[in-house]
């Protein structure tokens, strides 16, 4: 019997239905190749949601959630309402609420003209940052006195527990003993933040039970050095929170922009949540401009993340070769395709790439 999914759709606000649009049309495609089913429910959540109803979500909505199997986000932010506002009240809710500790984001090359470091082939930037996703300085444990004065002081708490560090860390090691190299590197600031021992300590215990995989540490700022110098250093990065979301920009530009640069929001074995993470690009908004090959990788994530190895990596090499042959030449909005056409380019493709479909089974 195929495999049925439940899935929650947030187009949200500038480009994220633009881009949303065709990620889903990838999605069909994808079901009818391989032979799985979803049902959508889409909700509207995010600045105009905000505005007409001065609420974010329901308070029930998070339950709502968890009756899915995967949330796909296509956008959040606007400029009508205040930095962060409408982020911290979608985004961070679910991230907090869902308990989405883990933001996995690949890091790959998928044509070296795209790549702004000299010299650097796709062999060389191939890489997964594990970045904690519910502590540190975003609990937002802290506050102000006496706001607006001379005299005003502001503190915010680094947040730091064991449970988090050790969960984060167990994953990367995890994923590290999957993949080819099996490398760990832990990007901190411990020399200067002494309470980030804590991070050492936690891998260094954990090692053992993953005899199969190197481990090193590296400081945050000689990290985003050497991802510059040397990428092909990097196999699996486990961060802070600050630091990933720092690291995993930089991180988009090496692999050639943000238009190609998809995360996942995860709670392993739990609904998790899926997205591009280039913003809302409100400038763009209704133009048909925006590259929505983000949104379509990380449709391809969260196949992956469902089971659907397969389709997963038919997303991705479809993606692969349209970028390889510089049929897509560039992953912004100067690239002379249009939004639409990016995605029939790539449902095009994906033909190409997929194992040939089962025969049907004899009649008896």
């Amino acid at each position: 019997m195929p495999k049925a999914y439940r899935l929650a759709v947030i187009p949200g606000d500038g480009v994220g239905p633009e881009v949303t649009e065709q990620a889903l049309r990838v999605l069909e495609a994808a079901s009818e190749h391989f032979g799985f089913t979803y049902q959508t429910t889409e909700f509207p959540f995010g600045a105009d949601h905000y505005l007409a109803t001065n609420e974010f979500m329901p308070a029930d909505q998070l339950d709502r959630f968890r009756e899915m199997d995967a949330i796909f986000l296509g956008a959040i932010g606007d400029p009508r309402l205040p930095p962060g506002l409408v982020e911290r009240g979608v985004i961070a809710a679910m991230r907090f609420g869902l308990d989405l500790y883990i933001n996995l984001r690949p890091i790959k090359l998928y044509a070296e003209h795209l790549c702004p470091l000299k010299g650097k082939k796709p062999s060389d930037i191939d890489m997964v940052v594990v970045r904690e996703n519910t502590e540190d300085l975003y609990t937002g444990i802290g506050g102000y006195f006496k706001r607006g004065t001379p005299d005003e002081v502001v503190i915010a708490n680094q947040i730091f527990t064991r449970k988090g560090c050790e969960r984060a860390v167990r994953y990367a090691f995890e994923l590290a003993s999957k993949r080819p190299r099996k490398k760990l590197t832990l990007v901190d600031k411990a020399n200067a933040i002494e309470v980030q021992q804590l991070w050492r300590r936690t891998v260094q215990e954990a090692a053992p039970d993953y005899p199969g995989v190197t481990f090193d540490f590296a400081y945050i700022d000689a990290a985003c050095m050497w991802m510059v110098k040397n990428p092909e250093s990097f196999d699996v990065i486990v961060t802070p929170n600050l630091f990933g979301d720092i690291l995993t920009d930089l991180g988009a530009m090496i692999q050639g922009g943000m238009g190609v640069a998809a995360s996942g929001n995860i709670n392993p074995g739990h609904v998790s949540l899926f997205e591009p993470i280039h913003g809302s690009a409100p400038k763009y908004k209704g133009t048909n401009s925006v590259s929505p090959l983000a949104a379509i990788a990380a449709v391809g994530m969260m196949l992956g993340y469902l089971g659907e190895r397969e389709a997963a990596v038919t997303v991705e090499s479809a993606i692969v070769a349209l970028l390889a042959s510089a049929r897509i030449p560039s992953l912004d909005a100067a690239s002379g395709l249009r939004t639409s056409q990016i995605g029939d380019m790539v449902l095009a493709e994906l033909p190409a790439h997929a194992p040939a479909a089962p025969e049907p089974a004899p009649a008896r």
